[in-house]
């Protein structure tokens, strides 16, 4: 009898720190979790997949079909009580920072993930430095928690390909009236910000296929190896050259111009300062004549008389043929 109240007993205890106490858990304020019963998450009502999420808009048509989530339901902070048969999955939400050269299945590759190795347009082999800054999307958390063994490792082969390909077929603009073109690896030094954007741009679709979302990409250093730095220092020093006269050409071909224009300027006005009082004696002589058929001969008269009134000398032509002063 005492055997079978002492296994009550010590049963009755099991339960309660097995049940109650063992089942309370905190999620802390940079954590979110996921909860599954019976080994299945619990979904949000209404079983919605992420193709029901505005994250699946940057996925491709043929991409929707291949990575199809369901949506979760997701664990803010606080304290819970969660059953024998429920487990907890917890993981961060805090933005972390990698070396973009690490590789994660072998960390001593890229130069034990220093330096990230790729080639340019014109086969140059250029190391690359910078990092990625991510964090896990409450969006897609089973992507990340179940969908994916390992999904850091797929998220940074996806950067690394991309990267890898606009660095092989990047191409700056020329400059303006040459077919004057620039070293790609001076093209990618003097754009890095548009290089970051792109990254920013084309890795947006890892928040569905991966549930991980990219803060920033920042590449800092493009650097080309050192057996062609010298080879290099010449072409630039040539270019740069290019450039500069082509830029003095501009500018003197802008000065001209708008010398020209001024120069026009100039004597458009002249012409219309010499064109007005023209006009306007015409103006004043129409007048006149719709005054009456005598006026204008009049005026004509007074107008001879002052010009008759101010000459020194005056010269006259009789009938006979015979001039007179």
């Amino acid at each position: 009898m005492l055997i079978l109240i002492g296994f009550l007993i010590g049963l009755g205890l099991w339960v309660v720190v097995r049940c109650f106490l063992m089942g309370i858990y905190t999620i802390d304020q940079n954590e979110r979790a996921v909860k599954t019963i019976f080994g299945r998450a619990e979904r949000v009502p209404g079983d919605k997949t992420t193709l029901d999420s505005p994250i699946s808009a940057s996925l491709l048509d043929e991409e929707e079909t291949r990575y199809v989530y369901p949506q979760v339901r997701v664990i803010p902070p606080g304290v819970y009580f969660k059953m024998p048969w429920e487990e907890i999955f917890k993981m961060s939400i805090a933005t972390m920072t990698m070396n973009m050269a690490l590789d994660l299945e072998n960390p001593s590759a890229n130069s034990g993930g220093g330096l990230l190795e790729a080639v340019t347009k014109d086969q140059l082999n250029t190391g690359l430095t910078g990092q990625i800054r991510y964090r896990v999307s409450e969006s897609n958390l089973y992507a990340f928690v179940f969908g994916i063994k390992k999904p850091m490792v797929h998220v940074m082969a996806y950067f690394v390909s991309v990267l890898r390909q606009k660095i092989a077929s990047f191409e700056a603009k020329p400059i303006a009236g040459t077919a004057v073109v620039g070293i790609s690896i001076n093209d990618l030094r003097k754009n890095l910000r548009d290089l970051n954007d792109y990254m920013d741009q084309e890795c947006v679709s890892t928040q569905a296929r991966y549930g991980v979302l990219f803060d920033a990409s920042l590449i800092t250093g493009i650097d080309p190896p050192p057996e062609v730095e010298s080879a290099l220092a010449a072409i630039n020093t040539a270019y740069n050259q290019v450039s500069s006269d082509i830029s003095l050409a501009h500018a003197g071909a802008d000065q001209k111009i708008v010398q020209s224009r001024r120069a026009v300027e100039i004597e458009t006005l002249k012409a219309q300062a010499e064109v007005e009082p023209l006009r306007m004696m015409a103006l004043e002589l129409a007048d006149l004549k719709r005054q009456g058929p005598n006026v204008l001969s009049v005026y004509l008269r007074n107008v001879k008389l002052g010009l008759l009134g101010k000459a020194q000398q005056i010269y006259l032509s009789m009938r006979d043929g015979e001039v007179r002063s």
